[in-house]
């Protein structure tokens, strides 16, 4: 989440846009991405140079001895006629023709990309106030989020942009393996993705030890569908500047007809749209053999079931009328998961998570693909807080469960004991059976009520009459000092 400094700092750029004419947000966010990239790339071979001199290594060059101008330390020192022309003319061509091979996904979203900051003095405001921000760890992707935000259209597709804490608590539920071949059909800004990668980074270091897992990682590993060009640039820049340097993104309807993946990975993390419904006759038939319906958000679990290998696992987020809708559909749906595959866990998370986009609310689903079934108990988790405030400010606040969620779905034998009052508890899939599948943590947990004890109504009623007595003297006082 960003705040203090680095979001006024933010939100004065925007307002350097915004006076300058660009005035549609989408425009806007591609633009400051861009040049966030051109600084990202220039920071990156700083960063390998200054690691390659202690080292005694050779460095990763990104810009040769012939492209030195259009690095960002050189070219923000330029007067604004100058950077404008070097910006506009040479490095935006230079960024275009990165990772040249036309089949990635980098050179195809690039291709079409503008340029359209219109004046030099504007460039050099922008620039500067870019240079200003330190973008470290986790910040750049709140920038992004925070930009996003700024969409007024966000939430209006059933697109609500996920928080990156809970992206990361559900990596570190399902722990990518560096085999894995990962999937988010419906991957936006690839937060899903980019955070499989940084999990992988961060706990499988070694694997870049290994030239075919390392390749694996940078080339066939990722895999992400959308259907904004906008955002399927952003995307890619995004997992470009986190060092996944081929990722297979694609502009593609994963619903479609068109989408002939079948068995094909072994992880789908995503929160894909879920609202409103499609024209069936655009879904692909086989969806609609495993649930007839037009909602996305059960065709995309569908989706999930067919693109999945058997052992590939699935965290996905979905609304709560997923969980208890009484539609044919529905049942169906959450049937051949509980049946046919093994569901691990639902965790109900409070309504406020994706404010203030929308109030709906959610819950994660965990499963493993296994088409024989293997359900035996389901793990429920309610989960209360996530560290934010739960208004449209989500400000950081200290209450959280989402260590306590990983920690207690990774130690599952300790799950048997605990009651159903608890904030989890497992249920045997009997039990769900016989509920006609509803998922629901209110249909199985247990709510403790505490006795309060109340005065007699005598004595209240007498109370009320001292305070009535209070209100007249106050009232006769008032009275006298405004004759």
């Amino acid at each position: 989440m960003l705040t203090g400094e680095i979001k006024n700092k933010v939100d004065k750029i925007w307002e350097t846009f915004w006076t300058g004419g660009i005035t549609n947000p989408l425009t806007v966010i591609e633009q400051f991405t861009y040049l966030i990239f051109i600084k990202s790339l220039d920071d990156k071979q700083m960063q390998s140079e200054k690691e390659a001199s202690i080292l005694g290594v050779k460095p990763k060059i990104i810009f040769d001895k012939n492209h030195e101008d259009l690095r960002w330390h050189n070219f923000k020192e330029f007067e604004a006629e100058r950077m404008y022309d070097t910006v506009a003319n040479k490095v935006f061509p230079f960024i275009k023709s990165l990772n040249g091979n036309s089949g990635s996904s980098f050179a195809k979203y690039m291709g079409d990309a503008i340029f359209v900051i219109p004046t030099p003095i504007m460039l050099q405001k922008i620039v500067t106030g870019i240079d200003g921000l330190v973008l470290e760890g986790d910040v750049k992707g709140d920038l992004y989020e925070y930009l996003l935000s700024k969409l007024s259209t966000s939430g209006t597709n059933g697109q609500f942009r996920t928080p990156r804490h809970i992206i990361k608590m559900m990596v570190e539920l399902v722990k990518p393996t560096p085999s894995d071949i990962i999937i988010d059909p419906a991957c936006g800004t690839s937060g899903f993705l980019i955070g499989a990668s940084e999990y992988l980074k961060n706990n499988h270091g070694d694997l870049f030890n290994s030239e075919e897992l390392k390749h694996h990682y940078q080339n066939t590993m990722f895999h992400g569908n959308d259907m904004d060009s906008t955002m399927l640039r952003i995307g890619t820049m995004n997992m470009v500047l986190h060092d996944v340097e081929n990722p297979q993104i694609s502009y593609r309807d994963s619903l479609s007809k068109g989408n002939t993946d079948r068995e094909r990975y072994t992880l789908v993390l995503a929160n894909p749209p879920f609202k409103g419904s499609l024209d069936a006759e655009s879904v692909a038939e086989d969806l609609l053999r495993i649930s007839n319906t037009k909602r996305t958000e059960i065709l995309f679990l569908s989706l999930m079931l067919r693109i999945l290998k058997n052992g590939g696992r699935c965290a996905v987020i979905v609304p709560d009328g997923v969980l208890f809708g009484s539609t044919k559909a529905h049942k169906s749906i959450r049937e051949k998961i509980v049946e046919k595959n093994k569901l691990e866990a639902v965790i109900s998370m409070p309504s406020g998570v994706f404010k203030p986009y929308a109030g709906v609310s959610t819950a994660i689903l965990i499963f493993t693909k296994t088409s024989i079934g293997g359900t035996d108990n389901v793990w429920f988790y309610d989960m209360e807080a996530d560290g934010y405030s739960l208004d449209d400010k989500r400000e950081k606040i200290e209450n959280s469960d989402i260590e306590d969620i990983i920690k207690r779905y990774h130690n599952i034998e300790n799950e048997n004991t605990r009651e159903r009052t608890e904030k989890s508890f497992l249920v045997p899939k009997l039990e769900i059976a016989e509920n006609n599948y509803d998922l629901s943590i209110n249909r199985y947990k247990e709510i403790e009520y505490e006795e309060i004890e109340y005065e007699a109504p005598e004595k209240i009623i007498e109370k009320i009459r001292e305070l009535e007595k209070e209100v007249y003297v106050g009232l006769d006082k008032i009275e006298k000092l405004v004759k």
